[in-house]
Parts: C-alpha cells; structure tokens; sequence
C-alpha cells in the first residue's frame, strides 16, 4: 500500500509511517508489549516467525527523546526468553534479561520495565538463537534536535525455512536448543568432529592481504526488508525534491550487508545510535547488530528509487523502493551484477564522532579472536564458560584491542555502553561512539569506553552462531 504523508502527518497521524508512533506525547503510558508468533509469506511460503509487537499492533517500539520505556512486556510464545534491549544504556543491569544471571522470561510471564531510554535508533531481540526466526525489532528514540522531515525504518534480516538449531548442527556446533538458557552459552554436548568448518557454505571466499577471509557460512533461503525480499518489496512514497532520514537495522543473525542507496544523494548522520560527522559514500557497511541513519535526497524530478541491502561478499540483495506519485515501478532483481566486497574498517576509519570521549589514560585488555575445528569460536583461546572475565572498576577508562586471528568478521558488542572506535590498525583517531565494531579478518580494533555503572556486561560478537559456540566473555564492572 502506497502512503503518502506530508511532514507534519508523518509526526502525527497514527495511519502514517512506522514512526508515526513518535506522535505520543513524552512520558506517555505506554500499553503491555508482547512477544508471540506471527505469519509472513517468504518466496510464496506461508512462514512463521516471531514478532515482538508494540502498544499500537505495530512491531517495535517508537518514543522520543525524555520518554521512559514504562511497561510490561508479555511472553505470548511456548519458550523462554531471554531478552536484549540493544542500544539502551541502562543504569541498572537488572532490566536487560541478556546479563549474566538473568535467566529466561518463562512463558506467559511478564516483565515490567522502566527505564529511560536512549536516542537513536536502537533494537530489541531476543540474546538467543530464537532471535533468527525474527525475534527482534526497531527501537528508535527519537532525538530532539531530529530535524522535522520524513523519517522510516528498514529492519534487515536473513531468513531461513529450517530452525536454527538444525542451522547450528549443519555447521558442526552445539546442539543447544535455540531457546537458550540465561544467555550463558552451555558447551556441553559440542560437536568437535566436524572438521575445519564441518557444514558451512563457503561461498564468499577470497584472499586479502595475503589472508583467506570467508563470510557467509549460512546458506540462507532468502533476505528480508521489513519483512520482505524485492520480489515485493515494501514501496514507500516521498515527494519529490525533499530529503527522507532512513533509520537501518541489520537485525540478521550471520549476514552483513552493503547499503546502497543507488543514484540518490545520501549521508551517514548516525551510526548505532550515535551521531557522527556527515559522511557521504557510494555504499556503507553495516555488520550485524549494526545500525546507520542516512539521509537521502529525492530528486526534483521524482521517480522510484529503490534501496538496496547487498550480503557480504556475494550478489543477493534485498531492500525497499522510495517512490514519488505517478512514478512506475520496475521489477527488480535479487541478484546485484557482482559480489560486494568483503566488510573491512575502512568505513570506520573515515567516521568522526560528533561527541567524542575526552582523553584520558585507562587500563587495555587484549582479546584475541579465533577459531577451531568443530565450528568453535573463541577470546583467548577460551569459549564462554571457560573464560576469565574483564575485571575494571566503576570510573575507570578501559581499552578492548580486538585482533582477529581467523578467517571469518567478528562484529564486536559490549552490553549496556557506547564506546569509541580509536585505533583501526592505521594508529590513532577519534572514531565513531557504536556498541558493534567491525574487527576484519587478519586485522584489528580498539575502543575505548568509560564505565559509569557495575554489573556484569557481555561482550561477544554479534554473528550469533558464533556467539553460541563460545565467542562471549564479560566485563565485570564493580
């Protein structure tokens, strides 16, 4: 369905687009959440897949900067939960079910949360391999100095028919079931026979640097727009010769992807939430976990202007179209004319942050990402259960140097905080704030990040098979 808003109904009207919800007045009462099954039509197939639906049927959550996220949050599914509110910097631990100790959201269960939430664009999932048949979902806090202008959201995701325990089992891991426990990963039971990368797709393979690098060890059944391939893809209308913020998710849980905003002049603004200086390119990356603010200009002349998601080092491709009235719709192809590159730092090494943190000495601690046979993921050598935490003090500055050893991305995550990019392999800079970082394979990172808070914060990469077959350890903070 074609909606055509103009600014001020896009802010207010509740018929609008997703962030129509923004309309709410700060500090509003919010109705329950709630966390159930769902069906969506994938490549002609009725599928079902969980949505985590929002106080107007909507999924997600759309509030404004001073907003509280006041509510509860109702488990409707047959299995425990254990949810991430990624992006939020809590002061409390307690309200993110993903620490350690948690636990789950046992079935028909409640949660009741308060907390303020943070501006950007952010997202909530489940901190489980539940989160593969669509557990996640925007939530965006508007920022207050957001200009009045068209914004939407576009949530990618990689999709598959099969469960993701029987994923996991293809590519030679743990035969955890995919309802998790308290987000502590049990290694128990892991399967060490399968060889070097026992079951993977190893499709994207390539040589960089004199490195073999690899991305997509999943062989999807396709890739999702909000819910949609470019087979139908959602069409949004925009008038001509305006400017239109998109809000991006990469929501999948082992795909990157390339953002190509094809003839449209476009900006990055913001990047996990956090805002950066402008920076304009042909095409951004966007590891899992990731998110980008862009702003793109539609020409005077209008037309269909599609926005593409191209994986990680191959041709498939999902989006959406931005289209002004009258114009005609093309039909497009899943298929880009040729792989997109491998995701390195090159992007964050050319991003600025706009609040950047200020010099100061901290402790470093080194995290050595690697790789065995068995698909087994580590930080020093150690799977989650075997590691030694990250052990700092409530005001210290701690430094986390990511040196990846393997073949494969790792799209690093720290619970609960935004850190600063400020090495990349090339020598010091005053980066981008995210919570994921991009650590390439054969390469590096280093953020920097001020601890404000105790509690016992995860850190583990965002490719979620990984993540289950032990690449997590955590900071503990008191």
């Amino acid at each position: 369905m074609l909606i055509r808003p103009t600014r001020r109904q896009f802010l207010v009207s509740a018929a609008a687009l997703p962030l129509a919800g923004l309309a709410r007045p700060a500090h509003a009462e919010v109705a329950a959440m709630s966390i159930g099954t769902r069906q969506i039509e994938v490549l002609g197939r009725a599928a079902t897949v969980y949505g985590i639906n929002g106080y107007d049927g909507q999924l997600g959550f759309y509030g404004r900067a001073g907003d509280r996220f006041q509510l509860g949050i109702q488990n409707d599914t047959d299995i425990g939960i254990v949810t991430h509110w990624h992006g939020q910097v809590m002061a409390a631990e307690g309200q993110d079910r993903s620490y350690t100790g948690g636990g789950e959201l046992a079935p028909g269960a409640v949660d009741q949360m308060d907390f303020e939430l943070t501006p950007g664009t952010h997202w909530m999932h489940a901190h489980q391999l539940s989160e593969q048949m669509l557990m996640a979902a925007p939530m965006i806090c508007r920022e207050a100095d957001a200009e009045d202008i068209q914004e939407h959201v576009i949530m990618l995701h990689d999709f598959s028919f099969k469960a993701p325990e029987e994923i996991l089992a293809a590519l030679g891991g743990s035969d955890m079931h995919a309802g998790g426990a308290s987000g502590s990963m049990d290694m128990a039971g892991m399967d060490h026979s399968g060889g070097d990368m026992a079951g993977m797709d190893m499709s994207g393979m390539a040589m960089s640097g004199g490195t073999m690098v690899h991305a997509n060890d999943v062989a999807y059944d396709a890739y999702l727009a909000n819910d949609r391939t470019l087979a139908d893809p959602e069409v949004v209308q925009v008038e001509a010769g305006t400017t239109l913020r998109l809000r991006i998710i990469n929501g999948g849980t082992a795909t990157a992807f390339w953002i190509d905003p094809g003839v449209l002049a476009s900006t990055a603004i913001a990047v996990d939430g956090s805002p950066c200086q402008p920076l304009s390119a042909k095409a951004y990356p966007m590891a899992q976990g990731q998110r980008l603010d862009l702003l793109v200009i539609i020409p005077p002349q209008g037309g269909a202007f599609p926005i593409f998601a191209q994986v990680e080092a191959a041709r498939m491709r999902t989006g959406i179209v931005l289209v002004t009235a009258g114009a005609k719709l093309a039909l497009l192809s899943d298929m880009a004319a040729a792989d997109s590159p491998h995701l390195d730092s090159s992007f964050d090494a050319s991003l600025r942050a706009t609040n950047a943190l200020p010099e100061r000495a901290g402790q470093m601690a080194h995290l050595m990402l690697g790789e065995e046979p068995g698909y087994r993921f580590t930080i020093n050598g150690k799977v989650h259960g075997e590691d030694v935490p990250i052990t700092a003090k409530v005001g210290e500055r701690l430094e986390l140097m990511f040196m990846n050893t393997g073949m494969m991305m790792h799209p690093m995550h720290l619970h609960g905080h935004h850190f600063q990019v400020v090495d990349v392999g090339a020598g010091r800079f005053s980066g981008p704030r995210r919570d994921v970082v991009t650590v390439p394979p054969g390469g590096m990172a280093t953020v920097a990040v001020d601890l404000d808070k105790p509690g016992s914060w995860f850190l583990h990469c965002h490719h979620l098979y990984h993540m289950a077959t032990g690449m997590m350890t955590e900071v503990r903070v008191s």
